[in-house]
């Protein structure tokens, strides 16, 4: 996204009148606002640049990568004395901040705040200066709403605060297939729409899927894979999720296709399906990161009763390198994003899967694609902007751009992965080819 588009966002929102307004209100106050940038950002020599509310560059010029601008100077003084970064999200949500530009490039500047290393005398001034600056809230204070819904594992009402933002929403930004979640692809130049699909063909030659196979498809989103499993290799779906948008978009088109004598799809938790059922082969992509680490054991408990002898699963789901600790990362995506949100390391997951009776047949890293996927998507939601705001209001908007844009820098630092664990169940006979060829030719 261009510097002059990114301009073009913050003046839609905010109307010159009130900018003008905050300009006379916080005059008085840049020099104080520039200096305290200047101390902390001094060595600064990346991509991003930090403007006032009088306009004035603080920091960088106005030909950067990526602009912060700070309209009113509470965001700033906040976090200088408190060192917050979720406030300062919350700023941006809010109206108080804005960000031009390529937003993902702002989490290096963050990244430089972290880790600054100040002398005492220096700090002190920074204090000296953060206290003189006005701590009034901004206009657009109460904008932002915490997330209130109960923090159960898996529930219906915390998917239903994720996945049930807006169908259309979701398609303005997604690929047609409408996969919501890592794509796989051949080259950092290939369309989301066809690495998307190559995704959903290579799960399924993982699954080494034929016809008449039986699939459980756990957390089955708005179709796609199920779908694709039907159409491509004749197998008999049964698809689960706790969203009623997903599961009435995924009934409609399974009707739309003539496939619904193949495929079933039902509003159901994992926890009350049928254990006498058995599927030959069993998914789930994007799903076990609400599970919750305490629950896996009974998650991945289920899926191994469910499991034919000779059957396989694949789990496909995101991981951290840090265990879920807490961090300002953490709190925002459990606040605003997914309220049931979990990661841990692989080594646990695989572990998890071990204990409940799973033998790992192949594990393999998908993290620069997960990259390369949100960057696509941040690009499509930023392209339809005004159909965005209009569908979910400005808050929204905000809030998956920034979220998107922060897992892309994440996961690109390494800090965030996604994994594809192929499992079968314990002392059976091995149920994949001896080597991986057929997955790549």
């Amino acid at each position: 996204m261009s510097h002059s588009s990114g301009s073009n966002l913050s003046r839609d929102y905010h109307s010159e009148a009130r900018r003008e307004s905050g300009r006379s209100v916080f005059q008085e106050h840049h020099h104080t606002a520039a200096d305290l940038l200047r101390i902390v950002f001094g060595d600064y020599r990346g991509n991003v640049a930090i403007r006032l509310w009088n306009g004035e560059y603080a920091v960088g010029e106005d030909h950067a990568a990526c602009t912060l601008v700070l309209n009113q100077p509470q965001p700033l003084r906040n976090l200088v004395l408190h060192g917050d970064l979720l406030q300062l999200a919350e700023a941006h949500l809010a109206g108080e901040v804005d960000v031009e530009g390529n937003l993902e490039s702002l989490f290096g500047l963050l990244a430089f705040f972290q880790e600054r290393n100040l002398s005492l005398s220096e700090r002190l001034q920074l204090v000296r200066l953060a206290w003189t600056l006005p701590h009034e809230r901004g206009a657009w204070h109460g904008l932002v709403h915490g997330g209130n819904v109960r923090r159960d594992h898996n529930s219906r009402e915390t998917i239903s605060r994720h996945y049930d933002v807006s169908n259309d929403f979701y398609r303005l930004w997604l690929d047609p297939e409408m996969v919501y979640s890592c794509a796989y692809f051949s080259h950092p130049g290939q369309s989301v729409a066809e690495a998307q699909r190559d995704k959903l063909d290579y799960i399924c030659r993982k699954l080494r899927l034929a016809p008449g196979q039986r699939l459980l498809d756990i957390g089955c989103g708005w179709g796609a894979l199920a779908l694709w499993a039907v159409r491509h290799y004749g197998v008999e779906a049964h698809g689960i999720t706790l969203s009623e948008q997903q599961h009435r978009y995924a009934c409609d088109r399974a009707e739309a296709e003539g496939l619904t004598d193949k495929v079933r799809f039902e509003l159901r938790d994992y926890r009350d399906l049928d254990v006498t059922t058995r599927y030959d082969r069993i998914v789930s992509v994007g799903m076990f990161e609400h599970i919750g680490v305490k629950s896996f054991p009974g998650y991945f408990g289920i899926i191994e009763q469910l499991l034919a002898p000779g059957g396989v699963f694949l789990n496909h789901g995101i991981t951290n390198d840090s265990g879920w600790q807490p961090n300002d990362m953490r709190s925002f995506i459990n606040k605003y994003i997914f309220p049931d949100g979990e990661l841990t390391r692989i080594s646990t997951v695989i572990t998890a899967m071990e204990d409940a009776g799973f033998e790992i047949l192949d594990a393999e890293s998908l993290r620069p694609h997960y990259a390369l996927t949100l960057r696509r998507w941040v690009q499509g939601l930023e392209a339809h902007r005004q159909e965005a705001v209009g569908l979910v209001g400005e808050k929204t908007y905000r809030l998956w751009r920034l979220y998107m844009s922060g897992c892309a820098y994440y996961f690109d630092q390494g800090n965030t992965g996604i994994y594809q664990v192929l499992a079968g169940k314990l002392h059976q006979p091995w149920p994949v080819p001896l080597r991986r060829s057929d997955l790549y030719n």
